[in-house]
């Protein structure tokens, strides 16, 4: 619900002028309110396109400009991955991003969204950097505001990768919460990026902090403007480290908004 209401007394209260109010005093900066059916708004969004695997071997061909992959539809942007004979590797899926149309450095980035489920299935909502200032994937860091493989339902990661922290060493920096609804209910996944740290929360609930240790850019890379993407990934190196289910497909990640705030709405004084 972007509009809440509260029926009592025989009065119909909107907190729609709330709403509004906490918003301008937190400055959004972006949004995308997925209120126009068909393709998403080509102004915010670019669906990438590629099998190659996306460094993780990953099943799925990335399609663009086709409406079973991507579409916005009822007021939800949905990221639908479908198992597919005729391609090589059998699926195909989308990933959204708003490299060059939408970028930030520090702010409040939070997404509604309901997951998909099964084993196979890897959705995530994260971060890259616009560009590379500190060289290739880690140097220059990724966040992962979001991120839940379906062999371990209910399980959403949040996790940031940099030189000094990543997985292909075993040392990245991370932590998971249970959301046991993750299939059939929305919920927001969120980040505040701050000069200091990054903190993570599930429906306003603060579960992890990365910490700027003070060093360099092998541990603290983000100090620069990153973009971000929605991404609903088959198999891979982690999503299908149990196999993949063929009986589940078609699947989805449905996003009701994406928001990015000057500063955290829900701290504000």
């Amino acid at each position: 619900m972007k509009v809440v209401y509260l029926l009592s007394l025989g009065l119909l209260l909107s907190f729609s002028s709330y709403g509004q109010q906490s918003t301008k005093k937190a400055n959004l900066l972006w949004s995308d309110e997925f209120d126009q059916d068909g393709f998403p708004n080509p102004a915010k969004w670019t669906l990438e396109v590629g099998d190659h695997g996306w460094g993780n071997n990953e099943l799925q061909l990335y399609t663009s400009g086709q409406l079973k992959n991507a579409r916005v539809q009822g007021g939800v942007l949905l990221v639908e991955a479908h198992a597919d004979a005729s391609q090589p590797k059998g699926y195909t899926s989308a990933k959204l991003v708003t490299k060059g149309k939408g970028t930030w450095q520090y702010g409040y980035v939070e997404v509604r969204a309901k997951l998909p489920y099964g084993r196979g299935t890897w959705p995530a909502i994260w971060m890259l950097p616009e560009e590379n200032k500190f060289g290739g994937w880690p140097k220059s860091g990724e966040i992962d505001i979001m991120e839940h493989v379906g062999y371990d339902p209910g399980a959403v990661h949040g996790t940031v990768h940099t030189e000094a922290f990543n997985h292909i060493v075993g040392t990245q920096k991370g932590e998971k919460v249970l959301v046991a609804d993750f299939a059939s209910d929305f919920h927001t996944y969120a980040i505040d990026w701050r000069k200091e740290q990054i903190n993570f929360y599930v429906d306003g609930e603060h579960y992890f902090t990365f910490k700027n240790t003070g060093k360099d850019y092998k541990e603290w890379p983000f100090d620069q403007p990153f973009y971000l993407i929605l991404n609903l990934a088959g198999g891979g190196n982690w999503g299908g480290r149990e196999g993949v289910d063929p009986l589940i497909w078609p699947q989805r990640m449905e996003v009701d908004y994406v928001r990015v705030y000057q500063q955290n709405p829900n701290k504000l004084p």
